[in-house]
């Protein structure tokens, strides 16, 4: 058994000082709530002066663990669980061996579970620290048209699904592909085995001016799912993903007429809701000389449900993707009215193996996805898609790209980034 207390604590600071006063004692916050704990084999009672602090002191029965989770899949599958902290997208648990056990053969589809990380913050909501944006910047994320995506998301979910093995996932791909080659991009399909059958992506490429040309990517999962109705029930994949998808579309018209002095990627993959399929075998597949030409790679994955006010997205990585998570939190205080959430956990979408492969990849996603019940159902439709939202996550990662592929107006005045995002 592990004593714990769950405190408000809102910054890693405090958190700090909080275990550096009281010996052996952990920490892992989350916003504003932070778990302290005794350190395994120092003692059945946590140290007085933590317990001074407040907060009701009580006792494992098991181990405590973080779990990443999608759609809240994890408190559906085992409801008993014994919660300490629920954030929606991450939660803190205490499990036995026997229930991490089961936990364990269920598998990772739909959630993740490892130790809870000690002296770390696991979802962190930033301060904004809007500062005077760049005009050419501003010109170019204000190009981004609602009727355009409303289009692109309508022509998306009007198939009747998109599971990455049937037709209509092919004549989605066939639409899209229609779309960027009329923009003025070289696309291409890669096979892909999804189990035993075969699926596909699709990869745009525009090429830059530059003699060294970096590559910037944008990524997105084209095809649906409805898990309960099964490969024939209707998958409309309106938030999930039609809004990543279109959101594709969208950034591939911004940059059709512009000059870049870098490489820009639009890659759609298959097979994600089966298992990260398309984008693991794509970067299996990466050479070196390609990896090392990687300068940035966004993933957006459910931009399009608005969970929570304010309107917020969630900006998730690792290590690898600090600073492109730093220039994305600055984007969307300049340029946006999105609030940000930060997070250094990935999970379950396509940026994880590019992060496994130590690539600078981040996943843009709305805030409190688990909130969002409609995924992987009939009832993922048009009708829930707030539009503000998806065009506002645009701005964000567009702004980013622009400076990173060179556009000339993006580059005419170059700004200093704010202190690092710590997440």
């Amino acid at each position: 058994m592990i004593p714990y207390v769950v405190l408000e604590v809102g910054d890693d600071a405090a958190a700090n000082r909080t275990a550096v006063r009281n010996d052996n004692v952990k920490w892992c916050r989350f916003n504003n709530e932070t778990v302290f704990w005794q350190a395994p084999g120092q003692g059945e009672r946590l140290p007085s002066g933590l317990q001074k602090l407040g907060g009701t002191p009580k006792s494992s029965l098991g181990e405590l663990y973080l779990v990443v989770q999608a759609g809240n899949a994890f408190l559906a599958e085992f409801p008993e669980s014994r919660v300490l902290v629920n954030k929606g997208r991450y939660l803190a648990v205490d499990l036995t061996l026997e229930e991490l056990a089961r936990v364990q053969e269920h598998g990772e589809t739909c959630f993740g579970i490892r130790r809870l990380p000690e002296d770390a913050a696991v979802v962190t909501t930033l301060a904004p620290t809007r500062r005077a944006a760049d005009p050419s910047i501003a010109r170019l994320v204000s190009q981004v048209d609602v009727p355009a995506l409303t289009g692109t998301l309508t022509g998306l979910v009007g198939f009747r699904t998109r599971h990455s093995l049937s037709a209509e996932f092919s004549a989605a791909a066939d639409r899209m592909e229609s779309e960027l080659e009329t923009l003025g991009f070289s696309v291409a399909r890669t096979a892909i085995s999804v189990g035993a059958a075969t699926s596909f992506n699709v990869i745009a490429d525009r090429t830059g001016t530059a003699a060294d040309r970096r590559l910037v990517i944008a990524t997105a999962h084209l095809d649906s799912v409805n898990i309960a109705g099964g490969f024939s029930a209707d998958a409309p994949g309106a938030d999930d993903n039609g809004s990543g998808s279109a959101g594709i579309l969208e950034i591939a018209r911004i940059f059709s007429g512009k000059a870049l002095a870098h490489d820009l990627r639009l890659i759609l993959f298959g097979g994600e809701e089966q298992g990260l399929h398309g984008s693991q075998q794509y970067v299996a597949a990466l050479s070196q000389a390609e990896r090392d030409r990687i300068d940035s790679v966004i993933n957006m994955d459910m931009i399009g449900c608005v969970n929570m006010q304010p309107m917020t997205v969630m900006l998730e990585g690792a290590a690898v993707s600090q600073a492109l998570m730093n220039d994305l939190a600055d984007a969307a205080h300049d340029y946006t009215s999105l609030a940000v959430q930060t997070s250094l956990n990935p999970f379950a979408s396509d940026h994880v193996p590019f992060i496994n492969a130590g690539l600078p990849c981040l996943l843009t996603i709305e805030g409190a996805d688990t909130a969002n019940h409609d995924i992987h159902t009939a009832n993922d439709t048009l009708g829930k898609i707030d539009f503000g939202l998806t065009a506002e996550i645009l701005k964000m990662n567009i702004a980013v790209m622009a400076r990173r592929l060179g556009v000339p107006e993006a580059t005419d005045a170059p700004r200093p980034s704010s202190s690092p995002v710590v997440a």
